[in-house]
């Protein structure tokens, strides 16, 4: 009799909390705000006066404020005189306003969603979370930085406020933006080495990207100094020189930008910057993998300073959520992704554990067109650096191929070496394009592109990779690429094991970009009868806010997981938002017509993108299931130990339920000890088709 595995009790990093403060009042403005203003004064009011904290509902429109049990919270002649004082410095940023204070009486009870946000406000303007330093590199450090957010859930038909955290690793630079300004060779050129780069507010640890030059100190002084809210902030202030640039930034998505002294930032390190602070990002990357242990150690650290912060307003802090106390909150894969059933080629049904033996038995489940003949060969090419030894490695992905039913032509010709570490980026291309060029003299199904390791970190540098320049110059020719980096290479070549599983990898990569569908799901579906990815491709601007949208991108996908068509609207976009003519296109009536179809958005719903799709859906007779894939702001899960004392990784397919209609999930599967997953946040839209979150 097979015994059934032992489900491992889980834990996830959302901290349910417990409000015995009733020292709160309630009061609104006239002419009503809305949330970017009642945000900007809330936080105002805190900064202020840090004994009672302020912060703006933004479903009720009003301000909630609490206060320390021993003080008095409320005086409508001082709160409205405080208020007057924020508006007159916050005048540039929100015009000539005139709000005036009307109290609420009848104090609604908070709700779960306020209170939340009320404990995150304590902890930010009390920061008192100090990094640790892991690691040093030329005046830069990996260190531990606390990413913390309000979070509700829902357990026992009822809705509970709670602080969600992530311990995470960032590079940052050891001093502020000023002294690296001062410090750098050609400061005589600032837009040249402060446009574009990510900074963190001392004072609120927010990130933002400066996205222009705003004047010098000396012009604007007096101004800056009758914004600058702390003590940090206008001492440095009365020290800068006149000279000294004063920086424009851009939080998020949020349009709005910030004028900044340089002493009031301190840079971040990215793979597009790094090289400003003579660093290599690909090294610095390397030391921000946490182990499970040293993870759970800093989280015990931060979570100690939480709630000794909370205790001061009367804020309890309670264990994390967990099998133990909420287990109907978690979801349990009820089967290991290893031992999903696929279909191959002539009917062969293997596990996915055994996807190999499925395509040396039944090859591909389905052949593209052009390879319907078994005797046509794939015509393969090979473009590498000349320090990169394939060794072995060519002659075992061909004969790999050959026991997937596929033969392949491999001639001298279309194999070239390239040298190119001595020219300039400029250069280099030039140099690569014309070795590209002459590659696909001879006619080419798909080039194996082999990389030095260090070109994963160059996506975001101002050159960028070259793997993305390559992909790009093969793709506008109509030839697919396969890229294998140097450190993937060299496991293949000194562990059989290894070059067993890259090899399957690489080659079920070839076989897909050539057209051929390798397997599909054994067992149908039965929550929809179309999958589709939603996406926008966006492109940022650098000095103006917001973004301009490159295209609108869907993926349709068959109840068993078969791909059947990508499509793309590839005229500019404005904003975010997806029009309706793009919604329609995407939504032909003649394929979708009563179908159920499950649309999963990159991100969330944008403006009118729900109506549009409802409104399509309405049209053609259709049932439209609309997700939301989130993936900022989420809480880890983990497994827990035997004796419950030690987080680890957590099984792929564990889900924490928040509500009936979103979830935590994992969905990779790490088996080393360092690396923890990051999951997905799904949210089932309340307008669209309802479905349960277990199917």
């Amino acid at each position: 009799m097979t015994q059934t595995p032992k489900v491992p009790n889980s834990v996830g990093e959302i901290f349910p909390i417990e409000f015995l403060n009733k020292n709160c009042q309630c009061f609104r403005v006239s002419p009503n705000i809305g949330k970017e203003i009642g945000n900007r004064l809330s936080w105002q009011l805190s900064t202020k006066y840090p004994d009672i904290i302020v912060i703006w509902d933004r479903e009720d429109k009003y301000f909630c404020m609490l206060g320390k049990p021993e003080i008095t919270i409320f005086n409508k002649r001082e709160w409205q005189d405080r208020l007057n004082e924020i508006q007159e410095q916050l005048k540039d940023d929100i015009g000539e306003r005139n709000y005036i204070l009307e109290e609420i009486r009848n104090i609604p009870e908070m709700t779960a969603n306020v209170k939340a946000e009320l404990a995150i406000r304590v902890l930010k303007i009390n920061n008192n979370f100090s990094a640790q330093t892991i690691y040093t590199q030329n005046q830069v450090s990996v260190k531990t930085e606390l990413d913390y957010w309000a979070e509700t859930f829902e357990y026992n038909q009822k809705t509970w406020p709670a602080i969600a955290f992530n311990t995470k690793t960032e590079m940052i630079y050891d001093y502020d933006l000023q002294y690296f300004f001062e410090h750098h060779p050609e400061r005589n050129q600032p837009e040249q080495i402060l446009v574009g780069l990510q900074v963190k507010d001392i004072e609120k640890n927010s990130i933002a990207t400066i996205v222009d030059i705003a004047g010098i100190i000396g012009n604007r002084r007096n101004e800056l100094l009758e914004k600058a809210s702390r003590f940090t902030s206008r001492e440095k202030l009365l020290n800068a020189d006149d000279n000294e640039p004063i920086v424009s930034v851009k939080f998020g998505k949020n349009s709005q930008l910030y004028d900044y002294p340089l002493a009031a930032l301190i840079p971040r390190i990215t793979a597009k910057t790094a090289n400003l602070f003579g660093v290599k990002y690909g090294d610095l990357s390397k030391e921000t993998k946490l182990t499970y242990c040293k993870k759970q150690e800093y989280t015990r650290l931060y979570r100690e300073a939480m709630t000794k912060c909370l205790a001061t307003f009367k804020i309890n802090s309670k264990t994390s959520i967990n099998t133990r106390d909420q287990k109907s909150l978690f979801i349990q894969p009820t089967i290991k992704l290893e031992d999903v059933k696929l279909l191959f080629g002539k009917g062969v049904i293997k596990n996915k554990n055994r996807s190999l033996s499925g395509l040396q038995a039944g090859g591909v489940y389905r052949r593209h067109k052009d390879f319907l003949d078994s005797n046509r060969k794939i015509r393969l090419a090979i473009l590498k650096p000349t320090t990169i030894k394939v060794g072995n490695f060519r002659k075992a992905l061909q004969e790999q191929l050959k026991s997937y039913k596929f033969e392949s032509l491999l001639p001298p010709e279309s194999s070239k070496n390239y040298d190119i570490d001595a020219l300039t980026g400029v250069e280099a291309r030039a140099k690569l394009e014309e070795i590209v060029d002459d590659l696909i003299q001879v006619p080419t199904d798909i080039v194996l592109v082999f990389l030095p390791t260090d070109d994963r970190d160059k996506d975001e540098t101002e050159e960028g990779s070259l793997y993305s320049w390559i992909k790009s110059r093969l793709l506008r020719r109509n030839i697919a690429s396969q890229v294998i980096y140097e450190d993937t290479l060299k496991k293949a070549l000194n562990d059989e094991y290894e070059q067993k599983n890259i090899l399957n990898q690489v080659v079920i990569g070839i076989l897909a970009k050539l057209g051929n569908l390798p397997f599909i799901l054994a067992e149908p579906l039965e929550i929809a009868d179309a999958f589709v990815g939603l996406d926008i491709s966006r492109m940022s601007n650098q000095k103006t806010a917001g973004s301009r949208n490159i295209c609108a991108s869907v993926r349709f996908y068959g109840k068993q997981g078969e791909f059947i068509q990508y499509r793309l609207e590839d005229s500019f976009i404005e904003g975010e938002e997806i029009p309706q003519r793009t919604i329609e296109n995407f939504f032909p009536q003649s394929q979708f017509k009563t179908k159920t179809v499950l649309i999963y958005r990159d991100g969330r719903f944008q403006g009118e993108e729900v109506n549009h799709l409802l409104g399509r859906a309405k049209a053609i007779n259709a049932k439209f299931i609309l997700v939301e894939c989130v993936k900022s702001q989420i809480p880890r899960l983990y497994n827990l130990s035997e004796d419950l004392t030690q987080i680890n990784a957590p099984t792929r397919g564990l889900g924490l339920k928040l509500s009936e209609r979103e979830v935590i999930l994992v969905t990779t599967q790490v088996k080393e000890t360092v690396g923890i997953p990051r999951p997905l946040r799904l949210r089932i839209h309340e307008a669209g088709e309802q479905a349960s979150l277990e199917s």
